[in-house]
């Protein structure tokens, strides 16, 4: 079989409609929508805000957001016709293996388990640091040795610090926790992420609100600062751009929305809303954060994890800090939450076609869930999360992200060319246009995150193939369906 064999999307459907890999449409267009919008407002928005701001783009770190959902936008409109041409489980993956064949298939599905196991330790990580100094607040004090990994030291927002602990228990509990709520049903984890989405939202709109009064207009002066050395990414527009790639962990979570397709009621209608939308509402929000972040307190001040609370403590909504650390918690959790569905989703549709595993493709009779993917990811990721220092993998979850959007893109022009007359429920405007500044747009992001990030990106890819021809390639059920033919 070549490396390059397409699977048919008649094949596609029919074998993800079939029984024992059939799973629950249970998620309406507002589901969706909240599953965006909790995968997306998180961990980029309240930790990486103000210093992408401090050491990178000013208060034109309001660009940078324009940028990165700039890319998103483009990837986001592939993604939306991708979603409802072939509404199953698998997202970025199940399109490269329609339009570009198995091992691009491959190589973007091993990508999208770097951007969700990584993402996911990462934020439980941070969710367990915030945690920790909410508790502390209502007096209940957690041993800082149980709080943190033992290669990484550790500053709570609170100021509190230890340089090395012994396990990260708080991070091990939140991955099971939403591990378990996964492997019972899609529903109760989409109605758990429902609440905490209006959570945080209420609260960002609270920090919004309450602090456009106190926005100083001479700390947005200049908007762009001047780069002082002329290197790359020191302020000026080189300094937005490294900024965009640095929040775009901010924006990740929107292409999980697709992984859910196989269990949406009306993917056909749904999934364009869920994608689109989710995106329209949190680069407004983003907006308007960055502006009253930047406005309140002055960029250089901000290369702070907390730069939220930094800009508080200028106001007089000083019981606003709770509630603050109260929504970032709460986002975190979505984040996880989203990040740990899409990763079993990925899985699975891998599992299903024999790349990996038949393991990774149970289904639960009762629960209708691929819970032992699930359950494996919650020891992996629970594993990370407790013991490694994961504080700079960020970056590394967003260039893997940005080289899935750039596959995306390209497989819109590959099935415009290969099948131009197959039915789209909602089509890709301006092509070529869209997608052609979809791959641009990313590649310059990636770009934009230097070498060491492509060097951690190559090595995860090699790693890769390794797996797919010691495995993957001789038990593919297309190559199997091939050789009966």
């Amino acid at each position: 079989m070549s490396l390059f064999a397409t699977k048919p999307l008649e094949r596609i459907i029919s074998e993800s409609e079939g029984g024992e890999h059939q799973l629950k449409r249970t998620l309406t267009a507002s589901q969706l929508v909240a599953l965006g919008i909790g995968a997306i407002i998180g961990a980029g928005l309240f930790s990486l805000t103000g210093p992408a701001a401090a050491l990178h783009a000013g208060p034109a770190i309001m660009l940078s957001f324009v940028v990165a959902a700039l890319g998103c936008a483009f990837a986001g409109i592939c993604y939306s016709e991708f979603s409802t041409m072939i509404p199953v489980a698998g997202s970025a993956y199940t399109y490269s293996y329609a339009t570009m064949g198995e091992l691009f298939a491959w190589i973007i599905g091993w990508d999208l388990v770097l951007e969700y196991a990584v993402g996911a330790s990462t934020v439980a990580t941070s969710w367990s640091r915030y945690m920790v100094s909410l508790l502390r607040d209502f007096g209940i004090h957690v041993p800082m040795e149980f709080a943190a990994g033992p290669f990484e030291s550790v500053t709570l927002p609170d100021g509190t610090s230890i340089a090395s602990g012994i396990i990260n228990l708080p991070a091990v509990f939140i991955v099971c926790a939403v591990s378990i709520l996964l492997m019972i049903g899609i529903q109760e984890s989409a109605k758990v992420n429902s609440i905490i989405v209006c959570v945080k939202v209420s609260v960002i709109i609270l920090f919004i609100a309450f602090g456009w009064s106190y926005v100083n207009p001479a700390n947005h002066v200049p908007l762009i600062p001047e780069s002082p050395t002329g290197n790359f990414g020191d302020f000026g527009w080189t300094g937005i751009v490294r900024g965009a790639g640095i929040i775009f962990f901010a924006y990740i979570g929107f292409d999980a929305v697709s992984t859910a397709a196989q269990e949406a009621q009306r993917p056909q209608r749904d999934m364009p809303i869920g994608i689109i939308g989710s995106l329209i509402v949190c680069t407004i929000l983003y907006i308007a954060f960055s502006y009253v972040l930047t406005g309140i307190v002055n960029y250089k001040e901000l290369n702070d994890p907390a730069a939220v609370a930094v800009a508080i403590d200028r106001t007089p909504y000083i019981w606003l800090r709770k509630w603050v650390k109260i929504a970032i918690i709460a986002g975190y959790t979505s984040v996880i939450l989203v990040m740990l569905l899409g990763q079993s989703r990925v899985f699975f549709s891998m599992s299903r076609d024999g790349l990996l595993p038949k393991f990774f493709s149970s289904i639960h009779p009762k629960w209708q869930t691929p819970w032992r993917s699930n359950l494996l990811f919650m020891v992996f990721v629970s594993v990370m999360s407790a013991f490694l220092p994961l504080s700079k993998l960020g970056e590394a979850t967003s260039i893997g992200t940005l080289f899935a959007f750039v596959l995306v893109c390209a497989g819109i022009l590959v099935m415009r060319k290969t099948n131009p007359n197959l039915e789209r429920p909602f089509k890709t405007p301006m092509v070529p246009l869209i997608p052609i500044l979809g791959i641009a747009v990313n590649l310059y992001l990636m770009y934009g995150l230097g070498m060491e990030n492509w060097m951690r990106l190559f090595i995860w890819m090699a790693l890769g193939l390794l797996v797919y021809f010691s495995y993957g390639r001789s038990h593919s059920r297309l190559g199997a369906a091939d050789k009966v033919r």
